[in-house]
């Protein structure tokens, strides 16, 4: 069995690598996901300068706003609150609808 082989993609095109031939470019990889650079030049649509975390968070508590992220948990029981209210059999469907509509008819 052959060793196991990696592979980059450099300008669209694979090219296979060894631990000796490659070092990812720190500057431009995972430093997303710990630092600024996400927010460079970042403007609100009012205009208002939010190219940091810091500033950005500011902006927001200062106009009353947040971020989807914060519902995560309103929406897992809203979520969990149509589930129980659908096995109760509280729902309308079209059939249900439908048959309302019949019966109206005659």
């Amino acid at each position: 069995m052959a060793g196991r082989r990696r592979y980059v993609q450099i300008n669209g095109e694979l090219i296979e690598i060894t631990n000796q031939d490659y070092e990812p470019d720190r500057r431009s990889g995972d430093s997303a996901l710990w630092g600024d650079s996400s927010y460079d030049g970042m403007r609100a649509t009012d205009g208002t300068d939010i190219s940091s975390r810091t500033k950005h968070r500011e902006y927001m508590r200062i106009n009353g706003l947040t971020t989807a992220d914060d519902y995560q948990s309103s929406w897992a029981k809203a979520q969990q609150a149509r589930e129980q209210y659908m096995q109760r059999g509280g729902s309308i469907n079209r059939a249900d609808i439908e048959r309302v509509i019949a019966k109206l008819q005659r």
